[in-house]
């Protein structure tokens, strides 16, 4: 038979129980406000990458290629700064970019060590709407690779 007390009595609960539910609390208490935010900020957000390519465009987009160049992180003997010009710069493949926006960030499909990142750079200022169809038409999207280790860059790989 079950006894009942009032709030004011001893609890007569055995010391093994109650350690036992305030390991429970303290645990979820640790998963629901470090845990979740953690996941948020690194796993969901990808808030360090998307930072990185930030950095990155705002560079370009103000004409600072070297500096631009310095955050891609390039091996200098396999992607030079010439050939980081003929991609990027005034007259390269995507140049010039003037504005850009970033579509989405996702992790690979077969795992990796980095994200993938979508980004639409432009040649005008701002960024054209879908409305202007002429600008909009010039647009370019790119696919580029953030590693997740130390932020560089690089054009993202083929799955």
């Amino acid at each position: 038979m079950r006894e009942y007390g009032s709030l004011l009595e001893e609890s007569k609960e055995d010391p093994g129980t109650r350690k036992r539910r305030y390991i429970v609390t303290i645990v979820a208490f640790i998963v629901v406000f470090v845990g979740v935010p953690w996941w948020a900020y690194y796993g969901y957000f990808h808030i360090p990458e998307r930072r990185a390519v930030t950095h990155f465009f705002t560079a370009l987009t103000a004409g600072d290629t070297q500096t631009a160049y310095n955050l891609w992180k390039a091996d200098p003997a396999h992607y030079a700064y010439k050939d980081f010009m003929e991609d990027w710069g005034p007259t390269g493949i995507y140049g010039p970019v003037k504005s850009y926006r970033i579509e989405s960030l996702s992790s690979p499909p077969k795992g990796g060590s980095g994200i993938i990142v979508v980004v639409e750079v432009s040649a005008y200022q701002p960024f054209p709407d879908g409305d202007d169809v002429e600008k909009s038409a010039k647009n370019k999207e790119i696919d580029m690779w953030v590693e997740t280790r130390d932020k560089s860059l690089s054009f993202a790989p083929h799955f």
